[in-house]
Parts: structure tokens; C-alpha cells; sequence
């Protein structure tokens, strides 16, 4: 007997297919090892980067701060001045100090102009007369004006204050009362005038010079400070001096015509230790850090994203040279090698303290000079324009950091336009799935009609062979 059943499960056996779910796991196994590895690869491109950028910009922060630190310390030791009543010296920030010793005579203290009213009154908020006042300098006239507003003396205070004409006012008390006191700035080109206009008479009480008998008594005239330096004489407006001695800050104190002060350095012994021990101590984290970026990777273990990589390994190599780079050509200390700075086996830095004690006591001077030079010069460019020079060379154009820096980050575009073709392939494979098994589909509609009419015939025949 014939049957359909033979038929319909050949039929049966291509219907059931969820072909989208098996669509989406065939795309799936393509793309996913695909986007695996690319993935894969730009986080260890990426991580490089990062690293390479962090070794930059430690770099670029090591060379700042080691230019601040030299440039902020004064490696000449401390100032002393012979006669510290008369003369204090201090560094000026910033600057290095040159031309010492240096022989100070005081001739005369710059002062500031003041006076005080003549007058005095009961006190602050006694009335002085509605008028104005006009405050004359050498930066033009001020006018001040006493109305209703402000006509006591403390008004009058502060309205001269509001002029900012650099004469400023205060009150001073006493048993007899209440008195006005004005100041201008030091300097014998400060001096002013206070006349009085169109006002009560008692602001006549507040002139200088007196108008009529009447006004300001004098405490001190304007004058400049006068010294000699080295046989020289300047004058100048502040007791307060920048310019006599390059690098040097003078505070006149007192006058002593005649006497000699004399400024001078004591021997940098303790700073210039404690440079040299900071630059070792900066320069040691510095390179432990790269040592371990570096580091490669042993018995299965994944080295530092920086394995291998060239551009670090001369960022090392130019740090390395630091040690033997002649900082100066003069004298018998030269470089850090020869004041004690020994390199170790894994590139970091030890300072040999007694070899480093006898140098500077031999030459204190000459070994800060060849640290921290006056002006840095191509034969004595000092320790952080040496290390400056180190980091231009690796950061210029054409320098190894930065074609590092280049390249991978033409490698990370590669990445990005390679994910790109995985997916784009991905989309393309998806479609051409999508068309196969639909065709499929088309087919097994086709196979379907046809089983049933097979069916069909399948039963006619047996019941016909029944009969």
C-alpha cells in the first residue's frame, strides 16, 4: 500500500525554522571573534596611547617644575649684611643674584610728605565747613567737596581717601582732641598741596601751605633715599631698592653717612644639597614609572603597556645622559657624575653623599653656578635647561615622542575604519542571509503545495487499490 507519510516528513522536516533567530546566530558567530579581536587590539593601542601620553606630560611636568625649583632657590647660600640696622638684604624672587659682595653707604632715608591739621577738634564727627578742598601731585589735581553729606572730620578723611591721588588721610586723638593727619607716598617727586575754594573759612584750617596763617603743619618733607654702591650714587623715591644690586633686594633702615655696610653671600652648601637630593628623589619617580610601563612580560604574564616600545626607551636613553652631560665648561665639576649622581642598574639615581660632601666643599660656588647658571649658555646651560633641552629634542616634530605619539594614533584610526569594515561585512553577510532564507521560505511554500496535492493523490490511489 502507498502511504503519504514518507513524503510529508521530508516536507515536515524543513518547516519549524525560526530563520530570523538563525539569521541573527550566524551573523553572530561571524562578527562577534571578528569584533573580538579588533576590539581586543585598540584597547591595548589605547592603553599605549594613555601610557605614552602620561610619560609626555610627566615629562613636560618634571622639566617645569625642576626650572621653578632651581629658579625659585638661591643657590649663593644666604645674604649678609654687616651692619643689619642700618641694611637688610634679601633675594628677589626670580632673579639670581650677581655682583657680590657689594659696599652699601646710607646717606639719607627716602620719606614720605605728611602734616598735621593745626587745629584740633573735639572729635571725628565735629563739623569742618561746606566747601572743597584741592589735593595738587605731581599726577594731577584731585578735588574733594564737604556738603551737608559729609561735613564732620571723619568725613573729610574719607573723602580725601576716595580720591586715590595717593595722599591719604587718618585721624589721630589725643588729650586735646581730635586732628587730621595727611600722608603722600615716599619720594621727593610725591610731594603735593592742599589749598582751599569757595567754601567756609574753616577749611583754610586744612592747607598746605598755610593760606593767611592758617592750615597743615609740616611733620616731614618728600625726599629721596641716597646711597652709594661701590663708589656709586643713586637716588631713589622707596627706601625699598631692586636695582642696585642685580638680584638683590636693599631695605634701608636707617642713615649713616660714611659707614660702610657690606652685603655679601655665605657659601650655598645646605642648598645646593637639598637641589641635588630633590632632583634625584623627582628624577627616581620619574623613571620608576617608566621602568614599569616598560616593563615586558614574563612567564605569561602581560608586560607594560609600553613594552617595547621605542619612543620610551629614548625618553630613558635621553634621561639616562643626564649624569654624564657636561652642565658647564669650567671648572673641575662639570656634571652630575662628578659631584656624586651614580646611575643604577635599572636606570634610577643614587647620590654617593660623600663624594657629593667633598665637591662641594671644594667648590660650593662653581658647582651652583654649573646647577643653576646666571645665564644659560650653550657651554653652561645648568641642570634644567639640560633637562629642557632633553624634552624639546623628544617633543619636537621629528622627535620620537611625537612620531610615537603619531603613529599610534594612526594605528587607532586604522582600528576605527577596520570596526567599521567588520560591521559594514557584517551588515552585508545579514542581507545575504536574509535573501537565502527567504528564498527558502519561497521554496518550502512551493514544496508545501505540491505535498498537498501529492497527499491528495496519494489518498485517491489508496482507496482505489481498497476497492
Amino acid at each position: 500500500m502507498v502511504t503519504n507519510s514518507g513524503i510529508s516528513n521530508v516536507i515536515t522536516g524543513f518547516t519549524g525554522v525560526n530563520s530570523a533567530q538563525l539569521v541573527n546566530d550566524l551573523v553572530t558567530a561571524q562578527l562577534e571573534p571578528k569584533q573580538s579581536d579588533v576590539r581586543n587590539r585598540q584597547n591595548l593601542n589605547q592603553a599605549r596611547i594613555s601610557a605614552l601620553a602620561s610619560a609626555s606630560s610627566a615629562l613636560e611636568t618634571f622639566s617645569k617644575a625642576l626650572g621653578e625649583v632651581l629658579n625659585g632657590r638661591q643657590l649663593t647660600g644666604n645674604l649678609v649684611s654687616t651692619r643689619g640696622d642700618l641694611v637688610a638684604a634679601s633675594f628677589i624672587p626670580g632673579q639670581k643674584p650677581q655682583g657680590l659682595p657689594a659696599t652699601v653707604q646710607v646717606s639719607q632715608l627716602a620719606a614720605a610728605q605728611s602734616m598735621v591739621s593745626a587745629s584740633s577738634f573735639a572729635s571725628t564727627s565735629s563739623t569742618v565747613g561746606e566747601g572743597s578742598l584741592t589735593i595738587t601731585t605731581s599726577a594731577g589735581s584731585f578735588n574733594v567737596t564737604i556738603d551737608s553729606t559729609n561735613n564732620s572730620l571723619g568725613g573729610l578723611r574719607d573723602a580725601i581717601n576716595a580720591t586715590n591721588s595717593g595722599v591719604t588721610a587718618s585721624i589721630v586723638t589725643d588729650n586735646s582732641g581730635s586732628r587730621l593727619v595727611m600722608r603722600g607716598r615716599e619720594g621727593a617727586a610725591n610731594s603735593f598741596t592742599v589749598t582751599g575754594s569757595g567754601g567756609a573759612a574753616t577749611l583754610d584750617a586744612f592747607a598746605f601751605p598755610p593760606a593767611g596763617g592758617a592750615g597743615m603743619n609740616s611733620v616731614t618733607t618728600a625726599r629721596d633715599s641716597i646711597i652709594n654702591v661701590n663708589g656709586i650714587q643713586l637716588t631713589n623715591a622707596s627706601n625699598q631698592i631692586d636695582t642696585a644690586v642685580p638680584g638683590v633686594r636693599i631695605n634701608l633702615l636707617a642713615a649713616a653717612p660714611g659707614t660702610n655696610v657690606v652685603i655679601s653671600g655665605d657659601q650655598p652648601t645646605s642648598s645646593v644639597k637639598d637641589i641635588v637630593n630633590e632632583f634625584v628623589t623627582a628624577y627616581n619617580d620619574l623613571r620608576g614609572a617608566l621602568n614599569s610601563a616598560t616593563a615586558p612580560g614574563l612567564d605569561g604574564a602581560s608586560g607594560g603597556p609600553l613594552a617595547g616600545e621605542r619612543a620610551a626607551r629614548d625618553m630613558m636613553r635621553s634621561m639616562a645622559s643626564l649624569t654624564t652631560k657636561q652642565l658647564t665648561d669650567t671648572g673641575a665639576y662639570r656634571s652630575l657624575a662628578d659631584i656624586g649622581v651614580k646611575t643604577n642598574r635599572d636606570g634610577t639615581l643614587t647620590l654617593d653623599s660623600v663624594k657629593f660632601d667633598r665637591a662641594l666643599a671644594a667648590d660650593p660656588e662653581g658647582i651652583a653656578r654649573m646647577l643653576e647658571p646666571a645665564t644659560p649658555t650653550a657651554g653652561n646651560p645648568g641642570l634644567a635647561k639640560a633637562f629642557e633641552d632633553v624634552k624639546t629634542a623628544l617633543k619636537a616634530p621629528n622627535g620620537s615622542l611625537t612620531g610615537a605619539q603619531n603613529r599610534l594614533n594612526k594605528i587607532a584610526s586604522d582600528l576605527t575604519k577596520m570596526m567599521e569594515k567588520v560591521e559594514e561585512d557584517s551588515d552585508k553577510y545579514r542581507e545575504q542571509l536574509e535573501k537565502t532564507f527567504a528564498a527558502m521560505d519561497r521554496q518550502l511554500t512551493v514544496l508545501r503545495s505540491t505535498q498537498s496535492y501529492i497527499e491528495q493523490q496519494v489518498s485517491v490511489w489508496t482507496n482505489s487499490g481498497d476497492n
